[in-house]
């Protein structure tokens, strides 16, 4: 695991300690798996050449270029989730995460012009991401200690002890640790040395307890037309609001037995934020050969978005008989004292990967001029994303330029592009309808030791009469993911292999106008 991580650690020592950019907030943003109304998510997400939903903005726009009326849409939702852990042999599971989930919602107008062709005008609003999530795990590790990122990053900054403590080029853990003695200097053999004391201790436990909060949710205006029933057409400019918060807790304690060697435990604290706007646009196309073959093709351009993140934290060190207290606490706001600095926020531009859709839908029974004789469709959707075009570039003009150009480097190495497929189908029974659905979504990893991977299993149920539908649909999801407690760049790193289960109640309610 060593080398994917080498060339990101090379960076990071080069830049101020406000600029939390990880592989992992790239991902963030693109690895995501939209909502939608109840009728999109049962069919396991599949619209891009089906059409005839308002989440079809969303995913092709095309798709509204089938409407020839008007309709106003609702689709609250319910999502729980409990994640499961293991860290080095050790089986953990967080606590449950429930958050009100909001599907496709707004209005679509269409209407037909005389010579028969038909356009449509829809505004929605859609949550096409949820970070709400807890994940706990802990372990007994004698290979490493996460204080050594600091001795790491102390060693590569040279500066001394007190300078280093009050500079804000370095992260906020370092500094900590060198004002608590986490991480000290020592003589040893005649050279001067820097120490972490968890080393000394052999064996460590060590706790991991991090909650997400925060979503994407996307403002979409479309435009979308057809010739003569046959080519249909559509654009979107979407407008994400990104809110995306997390408190962790990481300790580590002495499990050596050892009452005399200097360490006894350490624990840091963070609370971290970042909120943005973005923009970005979505380009369709449906053709229709006959009445039961349509075939579809999407783009989604990458969003620009501004981000602003904020970040605190606090260290609490208890190191036995090396100090004369029993322990040694600091915080963000006493560090930005020292160092003469009032902010604890950053800004910066990150722009998301391309993606592009192909998708293909049969429909039997009746024919699209009397709907009321359709028995049903099968349709399927395949995107590709390409994860490891993400990067990042400064906020302002103050800000150095080849700090991004290392992250984004470490980008392209660590990510690759991946496939999301969607399989769905519907039987129709007059006023009556029955779905079910399946989507999977493969892991964007280069490495292939990280397990990552998502599963959505889908049914549900509809009901259209006289202007007025019902739509309601449960979704089953099996995510499998990693998270790293800290990263070295002279060791192999552990990881804890995460399993993300829960499911998704949603229900849509749309009146014909």
């Amino acid at each position: 695991m060593k080398k994917h991580y080498f060339l990101f650690f090379a960076i990071l020592f080069v830049f101020q300690q406000l600029s939390a950019q990880l592989p992992e907030d790239a991902l963030r943003l693109s690895w995501t798996t939209p909502s939608g109304t109840a009728r999109q998510q049962a069919i396991g997400g599949a619209m891009g050449s089906l059409g005839g939903d308002i989440s079809s903005m969303f995913v092709n726009p095309a798709g509204l270029g089938l409407y020839k009326t008007s309709e106003l849409v609702l689709s609250p939702g319910f999502r729980f989730l409990t994640d499961k852990s293991n860290y080095l042999g050790t089986g953990s599971t967080g606590s449950a995460a429930h958050k009100f989930n909001l599907g496709t919602s707004g209005f679509v107008f269409g209407f037909t012009s005389p010579n028969g062709s038909a356009a449509a005008f829809g505004l929605g609003v859609n949550q096409m991401a949820n970070f709400n999530s807890h994940i706990y795990y802990k372990g007994q590790n004698t290979f490493s200690s996460g204080s050594e990122q600091y001795v790491e990053e102390f060693v590569n900054s040279h500066y001394g002890i007190d300078e280093a403590i009050g500079t804000p080029d370095l992260s906020y853990g370092t500094r900590m640790g060198l004002y608590t003695s986490l991480v000290d200097t020592a003589t040893i053999g005649g050279k001067l040395q820097v120490i972490s004391q968890p080393q000394k201790s052999g064996k460590l436990d060590q706790e991991m307890d991090q909650r997400t909060t925060g979503g994407i949710t996307e403002i979409a205006l479309s435009l979308a037309g057809n010739s003569h029933d046959k080519l249909f057409y559509g654009f979107t400019l979407g407008l994400p609001i990104i809110r995306y918060s997390r408190t962790l807790s990481y300790r580590e304690s002495d499990a050596s037995g050892d009452l005399h060697n200097d360490f006894d435990s350490y624990t840091y604290k963070e609370n971290f934020s970042a909120n943005g706007f973005g923009l970005n646009a979505k380009l369709g196309m449906i053709f229709k050969p006959s009445n039961t073959w349509r075939v579809g093709l999407a783009v989604h351009t990458p969003t620009i978005s501004g981000i602003t993140e904020k970040i605190s934290a606090s260290m609490v060190s208890r190191l036995e008989d090396y100090l004369t207290v029993p322990q040694v606490s600091i915080n963000t706001d006493t560090l930005d004292q020292l160092s003469s600095s009032s902010g604890r926020s950053f800004d910066y531009d990150q722009y998301t990967p391309w993606k592009f859709i192909v998708s293909g839908s049969y429909l039997f029974g009746g024919s699209e001029e009397d709907t009321r004789k359709q028995k049903g469709f099968i349709t399927a959707d395949l995107e590709y994303v390409t994860n490891s075009s993400s990067r990042f570039r400064p906020g302002n003009e103050n800000t150095d330029q080849s700090y991004f150009d290392g992250i984004n480097s470490t980008i392209r190495s660590y990510y690759k592009g991946s496939i999301g497929a969607h399989l769905g189908g519907e039987l129709k029974f007059n006023t009556f309808m029955a779905r079910a659905g399946v989507a999977y979504y493969s892991s964007p990893y280069q490495d292939s030791q990280l397990k990552a991977d998502k599963l959505f299993l889908s049914g549900g149920v509809g009901y259209r009469d006289r202007g007025m539908f019902i739509d309601l649909t449960y979704v089953a999801g099996f995510s499998r993911d990693t998270n790293f407690p800290y990263r070295l760049a002279d060791k192999d790193n552990n990881y804890a292999s995460l399993k993300e289960n829960g499911g998704t109640v949603v229900c849509t309610v749309g009146f014909k106008f």
